[in-house]
């Protein structure tokens, strides 16, 4: 069983910089794709970023494009988001998730084809 475990959520200004960080409880956290995904209050759960295995591949929705990254260190067991130049509408409860897949390189958008979930981290954004 995975567990997945977000941190590093807090209370911030607009146009700060902020990371989060998700921690993977197997040992076979490099098979896993990886993705990061947000729920503000009254809104649906929406994609953000994701990663492929190796690093080699991600993805990212045009809200955040260019101003979000998301990375990976298999060697901890850990992905990041970094988020810069944050706004107010950034503000929404934060989740991990993970999936495998056959086709190893991939950085998929779908929630529907993440397996694990984390618990979320809040971030908030204010003006």
């Amino acid at each position: 069983q995975v567990q997945l475990v977000e941190s590093g959520g807090r209370l911030v200004q607009a146009r700060d910089s902020l990371r989060l960080s998700c921690a993977h409880s197997g040992r076979t956290f490099s098979s896993y794709n990886m993705g990061w995904f947000r729920q503000a209050p009254g809104k649906e759960r929406e994609f953000v970023a994701s990663i492929s295995t190796s690093g080699g591949r991600t993805a990212y929705s045009d809200s955040v494009k260019g101003r979000f990254t998301i990375s990976r260190d298999n060697a901890k067991n850990t992905v990041y988001l970094q988020m810069n130049r944050l706004k107010p509408e950034d503000t929404a409860v934060y989740y991990c998730a993970a999936y495998r897949s056959l086709l190893t390189e991939t950085a998929s958008s779908y929630s529907n084809v993440y397996t694990y979930w984390g618990q979320g981290t809040q971030v908030t954004v204010s003006s």
